[in-house]
């Protein structure tokens, strides 16, 4: 089968690769497309993956078109989204229901080959099977908004919070529309980027800026949330916590990546500041919501393109083109 290959560090390239077979309860997934996202960028940088070559695509969704010999919850022709995320369930971390900080977490398209390719292999357990009215394509949306639902897990919104999201990618959209699930009183946008700032506005954000200063809001934001990974938005939205409020990490950063924090401040002003990683008990809650429309994958998939293409479409990504790209298999 065709694959797309992280060979090295900055190296990728669309190549023949063995095609998968099912263990016993597992199921081999014709995948039908394959989102980009920044973690696929860490992978190319040298991070994340533990070693390379791999066939990245974590956020996918297909068709059913083998089953192992202990699957009974699928059959053949079963459409399905796939929960990447894969853990021991043995370390301290999942004995107390953490199992997003799993001690040997590993993912499928980090770790294990992906759903950037024809075919992937996952557990029966990681699959969720589609409904009717939903297309197969735009399932593999659901991974995303899986971990901007674990965002509003850790964040814990009250009502009529006012909200800061640095970031209008796919994340921090996805964010802006829970937030208005949650009751906020305002949800306020920053970005470097018109475009994307122009769907946060068609997706009904209160104010939309370059900078927080443009938006003159002195007292901050109860609830502050980068989902850019850049060190220089997590620093200046660290300053942005009105007091009694909560600072998300939500974006991907790199290794090296560092911010100063003010102690006193953190104490004086009873500030939180936590993070959110990937997936925990989320995703069937995500697609329960994805099935509702939620999101309308029109606006959030802005490039679909084959997956012959896959260089060129971690290009775009890359250099800030577009909303959510994905390769169709």
């Amino acid at each position: 089968m065709k694959a797309a290959v992280i060979t090295g560090i900055g190296s990728v390239e669309v190549t023949d690769v063995p095609d998968p077979t099912p263990g016993r309860r597992d199921v081999v997934v014709d995948v039908a497309a394959c989102g980009i996202c920044g973690t696929d960028l860490h992978i190319l940088q040298g991070e994340f993956a533990p070693t390379l070559p791999i066939v990245p695509g974590h956020e996918f969704a297909g068709v059913v078109a083998e089953t192992g010999s202990e699957v009974t919850e699928l059959r053949v022709g079963d459409r399905v989204a796939v929960d990447p995320s894969l853990y021991c369930h043995e370390c301290r971390m999942c004995r107390d229901g953490r199992n997003n900080l799993c001690e040997r977490w590993n993912a499928i398209g980090v770790s294990k080959p992906g759903g950037a390719a024809e075919y992937a292999v996952a557990p029966v357990a990681n699959c969720v099977k589609l409904p009717d009215h939903v297309r197969t394509e735009d399932a593999a949306l659901i991974e995303p908004l899986s971990c901007a639902v674990r965002g509003y897990d850790v964040l814990r919104a009250k009502m009529a919070s006012r909200v800061l999201i640095y970031g209008s990618g796919t994340m921090g959209l996805m964010m802006l529309q829970l937030g208005k699930l949650t009751g906020a009183s305002s949800i306020d946008v920053l970005d470097l980027n018109d475009e994307r700032l122009k769907t946060a506005v068609r997706l009904g954000v209160t104010n939309t800026a370059h900078t927080a200063d443009e938006l003159d809001n002195p007292r901050g934001w109860d609830l502050v949330i980068d989902a850019t990974g850049n060190e220089k938005a997590i620093q200046d939205g660290l300053g942005r916590v009105a007091p009694g409020g909560t600072f998300l990490q939500f974006g991907v950063s790199d290794y090296s990546a560092r911010v100063t924090i003010e102690p006193y401040k953190i104490y004086n002003q009873e500030i939180t500041i936590t993070g959110s990683m990937a997936v925990l008990h989320s995703y069937e809650r995500a697609a329960d919501l994805f099935a509702t429309g939620v999101l309308d994958p029109d606006v959030f998939i802005s490039d679909r393109m084959p997956l012959a293409d896959y260089a060129e479409a971690l290009d775009k990504f890359r250099n800030g083109v577009g909303r959510k790209i994905q390769v169709l298999c």
